[in-house]
């Protein structure tokens, strides 16, 4: 979660605290103990990934989290409620627009406070049954609430929101106080009641025009969830859109939000930005723009200055994130790291990967984790997913590389939803044959890219991968016929063509 670890209840939470000995009084510390103690810092996936893990491996476990809730970004405010509004806003731009002939288009009726109760809903449950739960259920497991730092590589300082404080000494630390919105700084714009993506996800209306400044994962899936529900969108970008990734899936992703009516400016950027009561008012290299709503979403920055690492020893990379090797050690070697505090990519299920290895790693086991077949996916429409290495990447690394592109309008399924936007890539090393890379823009594209996933993790070649049995019609065939066209032309294939 956004841990700036600023917000507390108003009264102490402490769960199972009876159990552990070393967090309560003013100054208390742990007494001596043969059992293994592991405090962890942050309460998400990565947290209770560790958490779980340590335990199993025989250990105590004291997670202390500064927030009013525990559970971190993804499931408070981020990947449950952004799905839940995406997929509000596709159903309601279904309903406005659809390809089929015989079903008429209509105007979606849409209820922003009834939806974002429901976010809200479905946000507790699921905190509920997969965090608070796990804490009430397993007696290994303590909370306290407060504000952690170290005060040496062995003794962590909690200010409590009573004011108390309490020091917790442990055998192993885990850091996993997650990242925060980081805000540029635009002249005027710390004056406007501009919104993150925290306000972003659970307002109740709708804005008519809504500006955006940013042009990766968050950005993007905000700004046509917006458009689709109604509201007038322009995204600015400081360079293009997905500017790191390979430049055809940027390119094809704008032109499918220009269809959709997204005023796409790329190389732009706000220099003064001012509010007079209702409308903001951005000054621009691109001329002067006006909305009603500005949402800032320009990356995010880990949860480590206010943390004391310096006093344990710990080293931060220039951005100030922790830099931890394939076991999640720290410089400190009893010290751990996990999540968007780290230098790890920012996905939760790297979180939870890296906090579950980090707390077998704690325990005595000694497990890695290997990132080279990472999928991700951007949840617009088209989705864009890749894994493994783009031309240009394996090309830096001196990989002599072969690649295809194949259009989704070569995609039986494709055809038959009538929705052909967007590309297949396949990125092999061109002196063995072997798959290293796919990135692709489809709709439903995030259930395409795990096979590929697995191809590069198996060290699949190209023409195994074109041999595989696929299911005709699905979306993932396209994987299949992409991989056929480095030796023929799909155009000239019949139906499920072997």
């Amino acid at each position: 979660m956004n841990n700036d670890q600023s917000a507390f209840d108003a009264e102490e939470v402490t769960v199972n605290q009876a159990k552990s000995s070393c967090c309560s009084g003013g100054e208390a510390k742990c007494s001596g103990s043969d059992e293994l103690h592991v405090a962890i810092i942050g309460s998400g996936s990565a947290a209770f990934a560790c958490a779980i893990k340590a335990a199993e491996g025989g250990a105590r476990v004291t997670i202390i989290e500064a927030n009013e809730v525990i559970g971190g970004c993804c499931v408070n405010v981020g990947c449950v409620p952004s799905k839940i509004l995406i997929r509000a806003a596709q159903l309601a731009q279904q309903q406005r627009s659809n390809p089929f002939a015989g079903l008429e288009d209509q105007a979606p009726l849409l209820s922003r406070s009834l939806l974002a109760k429901q976010q809200t809903s479905r946000v507790n449950e699921l905190r509920a049954a997969k965090y608070q739960n796990i804490l009430d259920n397993n007696p290994a497991l303590s909370l306290i609430k407060g504000y952690a730092s170290f005060k040496d590589a062995r003794t962590l300082v909690v200010s409590k929101p009573d004011g108390q404080e309490v020091e917790v000494i442990a055998d192993r630390f885990l850091i996993a106080t997650g990242s925060t919105p980081t805000i540029p700084p635009i002249d005027g714009l710390a004056d406007t009641p501009y919104w993150t993506s925290n306000e972003a996800l659970f307002a109740e209306q709708t804005p008519e025009h809504l500006i955006v400044i940013g042009s990766s994962v968050v950005a993007l899936e905000i700004a046509q969830a917006y458009r689709r529900l109604g509201a007038e969108v322009t995204l600015l970008a400081r360079h293009t859109l997905l500017y790191k990734e390979d430049p055809l899936l940027g390119e094809q992703l704008a032109k499918s939000f220009e269809k959709e009516g997204i005023r796409v400016l790329t190389h732009t950027q706000a220099s003064e930005i001012h509010f007079d009561g209702k409308q903001f008012k951005l000054k621009t290299n691109n001329g002067q723009l006006s909305s009603d709503k500005l949402l800032v979403s320009t990356g995010r920055h880990a949860n480590t200055a206010k943390l004391n690492l310096e006093l344990a020893g710990v080293e931060t990379d220039k951005n100030g994130c922790i830099t931890v090797n394939s076991r999640m050690e720290t410089s400190v070697p009893h010290i751990y790291a996990a999540g968007d505090c780290s230098n790890m990519p920012q996905f939760v299920y790297v979180a939870a990967a890296a906090g579950s290895r980090a707390g077998t790693n704690m325990t005595g086991g000694d497990v890695t984790l290997d990132l080279s077949a990472m999928p991700s996916v951007i949840f617009t429409d088209p989705q864009v997913a890749t894994v493994g290495l783009t031309d240009a990447q394996a090309t830096a690394q001196g990989i002599n590389t072969d690649s295809r592109v194949l259009e989704m309008e070569n995609v039986p399924r494709a055809l038959a939803n009538f929705e052909t936007d967007g590309f297949i890539k396949l990125v092999i090393d061109a002196d063995t044959e072997q798959l290293i890379g796919a990135q692709l823009l489809a709709h439903e594209g995030g259930e395409i890219i795990q096979s590929a996933a697995l191809a590069i993790r198996n060290q699949m070649t190209v023409k195994e991968l074109a041999e595989q049995l696929f299911p005709y019609l699905t979306m993932v065939e396209g994987l299949k016929l992409c991989a056929q066209t480095f030796s023929k032309d799909v155009k000239s294939l019949s139906c499920c063509a072997g």
